[in-house]
């Protein structure tokens, strides 16, 4: 029986259509099954955006910049009354009809971008429904009373919100990452008191989001910091920028039972009972694997993830997965990455292996927090403790921080003492974008005394990695005492010299 495909993509996210796109470019034969995909989470990236903006006007008196009322402009113009009448710090307020109305365009642009229609003019057979595995008489996808063969399969069916069991949570009602932008979409205005349960990243950035908007938001962690499998020092300094925003932060806390009483809504949290208008349910993301029938392909998984090897083949070789549905945090750019490796070793030979110490993500925080590699806790527990060096520098050094007046933050490195780039941990402005810069590095294995000698553009925010990789040197000199003496000696020496 012939083969229909090279590749049979089972999609349901970005990554899906990514590896239907590039599979086609490479001219493979690539059918992509599709039930739908969810796009709220731009709505997030474009409100927050907003947020920041509004932000911005509100410390505009700060650059020097006021705001006045046409009557009060015309007075001053006039002569009736001074400058300082009216030069008081600006009050911003976000039209919430109106920011959806940018939201909605955001999100209909990338659509139409990213769109079904826009793949099958490039050649990609597009069928929309749900599908299984069958493997009678030979391995095949069923979808729609057709039988998909293929070569090599990939799974990119994304994951869907984990809902924890908690009393009354299920009968009060609440929203979930893969549905609180629709809702807020359909209504009218913003509801003003929010209780999030969870501590994943997009918990964080819609909890600030929410705040900033105007609203009084209240995040529920169980751990004693958030973000627990970052750096420990960033997500510090990243919990007390939340807290200082008005973000009311409840840690080591457990939400026990929610209860709804006179039509509102109360969160049993740890010891306090919480009167809120809407709940958002963040814990954690679950693959969209059930309806697949990956039993019977011989496809396993262990604690809602799928088991793969370094070659992102399931433990049916000719199965592959990306994405959410393997399990870990839900970054766009790394499900990619994960795309490109699987549909390489799909297409071709299974050779390509997955290397994150090289591949960054950024949680769109204000300020903004960007990760690569490893931290100082897993550099040292690979390492020798002695061998593996931490360099810190601070945005308040910075010039371009300086002018902007966006000082908060910190560029932390980890290397080794032979200069070698284990990982990088930034928060601060522009932390998304220079974070790639040590990535690149990281990948290309260029050792932090390349990043020292750069000649960034000044005034930039680039000037903090700069700043930081010098401390590499040094802290060299400073633990080399035979070079220090040489060094005296030298200078000494030629300071006597009769010229």
């Amino acid at each position: 029986m012939a083969i229909d495909y090279d590749v049979v993509i089972i999609g349901g996210s970005l990554a899906g259509r990514y590896a239907a796109l590039a599979a086609t470019n490479l001219h493979a034969t690539v059918a992509l099954v599709e039930p739908t995909v969810n796009l709220g989470f731009i709505y997030h990236y474009a409100l927050g955006e907003i947020a920041k903006l509004a932000q911005r006007v509100d410390a505009a008196a700060n650059f020097g910049i006021h705001f006045y009322t046409d009557t009060a402009q015309d007075n001053y113009l006039n002569g009736r009354i001074p400058t300082t009448v009216f030069s008081e710090k600006c009050q911003t307020s976000v039209e919430w009809e109106e920011a959806m109305l940018y939201a909605r365009g955001v999100v209909s642009n990338l659509q139409e971008q990213n769109s079904l229609a826009i793949l099958a003019a490039k050649g990609v057979d597009v069928i929309i429904g749900s599908g299984e595995f069958v493997l009678s008489p030979h391995l095949a996808f069923a979808v729609n009373n057709r039988q998909l063969r293929a070569r090599t399969y990939l799974l990119a069916s994304g994951s869907r919100p984990a809902i924890p069991e908690i009393e009354g949570l299920q009968s009060t009602g609440f929203l979930t990452l893969s549905n609180i932008w629709q809702a807020l979409s359909e209504s009218p205005t913003l509801p003003k008191n929010w209780v999030i349960i969870g501590g994943v990243p997009q918990s964080v950035e819609i909890a600030q989001t929410l705040t900033r908007l105007g609203c009084s938001v209240t995040l529920v962690v169980k751990h004693a910091y958030i973000l627990p499998n970052l750096d420990p020092e960033i997500t510090q300094l990243l919990q007390a920028q939340l807290e200082v925003d008005g973000v009311r932060l409840l840690t080591q806390t457990s939400v026990t039972q929610v209860r709804l009483i006179d039509n509102q809504k109360w969160v049993q949290a740890g010891d306090k009972a919480i009167e809120t208008d809407e709940i958002l349910v963040a814990i954690a993301q679950q693959p969209n694997i059930e309806s697949l029938n990956l039993a019977a392909v011989g496809v396993k998984w262990h604690q809602h993830r799928l088991i793969v090897n370094d070659k992102l083949q399931t433990t049916n070789r000719r199965i592959y997965a990306c994405g959410d549905v393997i399990g870990g945090y839900e970054f766009v750019n790394i499900a990619n990455y994960e795309a490109k490796i699987a549909l390489k070793n799909a297409l071709f030979f299974p050779i390509k292996k997955v290397n994150y110490q090289c591949v960054p993500w950024g949680l769109f925080s204000y300020p903004m927090l960007a990760q690569v590699g490893l931290t100082e806790n897993l550099a040292k527990r690979r390492y020798i403790p002695d061998e593996v060096l931490v360099l810190r520098q601070y945005f308040k050094t910075v010039t371009a921080a300086q002018i902007s007046e966006e000082t908060t933050g910190i560029c932390k490195l980890i290397v080794l003492r032979n200069g070698e780039i284990l990982g990088a941990s930034l928060l601060g402005a522009e932390a998304g974008e220079l974070i790639n810069l040590i990535a690149l590095a990281i990948s290309e294995k260029i050792k932090i005394n390349q990043l020292a000698n750069l000649s960034c553009v000044y005034p930039g925010f680039s000037e903090v990695i700069e700043q930081t990789a010098r401390e590499w040197e040094r802290q060299k000199l400073n633990s080399n005492i035979a070079l220090q003496d040489f060094l005296e000696g030298f200078f000494d020496f030629r300071r006597n010299w009769n010229i």
